[in-house]
């Protein structure tokens, strides 16, 4: 059974996750109506992989006893600057998201919650991939600039990137 100080910290967290898979939807939209399609195709799969995310913890609630509650998510934002500016929004976030993992794994740990802490491990592995995916993308747009022949190659190559299969859901899948 869940400590009632984690179950509710990891609904907290679906929020989070929630947010973002209705963000990463607003800012594929954004790419899309700007012309960048290939960005657009790699967000719209990155929105996918949040909500998993969400997913992944809602079922993982229920399996350690507790109760997941469906959230209710913020208006997400809808207008992002530039290319560069909506890349250097998801790297923030993400750095939010993984801050927030943080604090549920210390969380866990002072719970004396060895279950949710070895469940918490593959986020903290997923966010420093995260991370480092959008950390790699920014610092392209960077070095290309406001060059619009390096933004279209950049864009070309974000569409192409392939989506990593997602690991099973509920925490008995696979066991």
């Amino acid at each position: 059974m869940l400590a009632k100080k984690v179950e509710n910290a990891l609904n907290e967290q679906v929020a989070l996750e929630a947010f973002s898979f209705f963000q990463y939807l607003a800012m594929a939209s954004w790419l899309d109506n700007n012309g960048f399609e290939g960005a657009s195709k790699f967000i719209y799969n990155q929105a996918d992989e949040e909500k998993m995310h969400m997913q992944k913890l809602f079922f993982y609630i229920n399996d350690a006893g507790g109760f997941a509650k469906a959230p209710a998510v913020p208006q997400a934002s809808h207008d992002f600057g530039t290319f560069a500016e909506l890349f250097d929004k998801v790297l923030a976030h993400e750095k939010k998201v993984s801050d927030a993992i943080h604090e549920l794994v210390n969380l866990a740990l002072a719970e004396k919650d060895f279950t949710s802490f070895n469940f918490l491990q593959w986020y903290v592995a997923e966010q420093l991939e995260e991370e480092n995916l959008f950390r790699t993308i920014v610092d392209k747009i960077k070095m290309v600039g406001g060059n619009t022949d390096g933004l279209y190659m950049l864009d070309k190559d974000l569409g192409t990137m392939s989506v990593k299969p997602n690991p099973p859901l509920n925490s008995d899948l696979g066991a």
